[in-house]
């Protein structure tokens, strides 16, 4: 069997003059939670219905579990589970009705109990689907997308809107899948989410690839652990920050600047030196350990929700 659970190559798709993903490589290794990131717009999801037999790409090559969606559909479809940005489902069926119907879709799978049990949802087995809360109805989503007892899982922002702990009980569902050897492809539009449930995350934007490791090592790509995020009343020249002691990187953005330092307790103080020196006023000013967040604006210049 392969290692690898995914592996594109050259992967494009065009509609009309625009190329919504433009040579994407990936590949995702068996038993791993891969994260793909990117703003609004970046070809994520197109990406994702590629992979998961939805779309055709325009050019390039996909293989899941080492077969192909053009000769291997039928047994594709039942190793992979699939809960999408929004899901649909009949409102008047009960849960236990619903996970009863996804069930028989599949020649194998946990029970209609164990699936209740898989997403803390015994007490609503009655409830009429259009009776729960938004993060029933993602947990409801989510078990439907086990029900065929998947290789595969591709969740496609499945927290978004949910309060925290209606995330934290979607987070554990997804651990205990990754702990019996099941393999993920998560979108997100939260750091925090992708930081704790990924081994590996891709970055992309305008279709390409443009970052691809392990949380701490992207993190560890911005050249330095903390970074200080401030505003001035004056001009401020980049270069004369990067030249500061301990200072890695430096931009500007659109409310202040922002620089990641190597140590804190030494760049701080030249920097205020430098703010004073150059007769400017400063208006605001905090510090935070380096996140994803960080990498992501670095690389892109755009928050992940934008």
């Amino acid at each position: 069997m392969p290692e690898e659970a995914v592996v594109c190559r050259g992967l494009k798709k065009r509609y009309g003059e625009v190329e919504a993903v433009r040579g994407l490589d990936l590949d995702i290794t068996r038993g791993e939670c891969f994260g793909l990131l990117g703003p609004n717009g970046a070809g994520k999801t197109t990406t994702i219905e590629i992979l998961e037999g939805l779309l055709d790409p325009t050019e390039g090559e996909v293989t899941v579990f080492g077969k192909t969606w053009a000769n291997d559909e039928a047994e594709l479809r039942e190793r992979i589970g699939i809960t999408l940005q929004e899901t649909l489902l009949s409102d008047k069926l009960t849960i236990a009705e619903t996970f009863s119907l996804f069930r028989s879709f599949y020649p194998r799978g946990p029970t209609v109990d164990a699936l209740l049990a898989k997403v803390q949802l015994e007490e609503k087995r009655h409830a009429r689907y259009e009776t729960l809360s938004g993060g029933q109805k993602q947990r409801v989503a989510v078990a439907c997308a086990l029900a065929g007892d998947p290789d595969f899982l591709f969740l496609d922002e499945p927290t978004t809107g949910l309060d925290p702990q209606s995330r934290r009980s979607l987070w554990d569902v997804v651990l205990d899948f990754k702990s019996r050897g099941g393999t993920i492809l998560l979108t997100t539009h939260y750091m925090d989410e992708a930081e704790k449930l990924c081994d590996r995350i891709a970055i992309v934007d305008h279709g390409k690839r443009i970052a691809l490791g392990t949380p701490r090592e992207l993190i560890a790509s911005l050249g330095g652990d903390e970074v200080i995020d401030f505003a001035v009343e004056g001009e401020l020249q980049r270069e004369d920050l990067l030249a500061l002691p301990g200072v890695c990187a430096a931009r500007a953005e659109a409310d202040g600047l922002v620089v990641t330092v190597e140590k804190l307790h030494e760049a701080l103080p030249a920097l205020l030196a430098h703010l004073e020196g150059c007769t400017t006023r400063l208006v605001r000013l905090s510090t935070h350990r380096a996140t994803l967040e960080d990498v992501f604006v670095h690389l892109t210049g755009r928050q992940l929700r934008e």
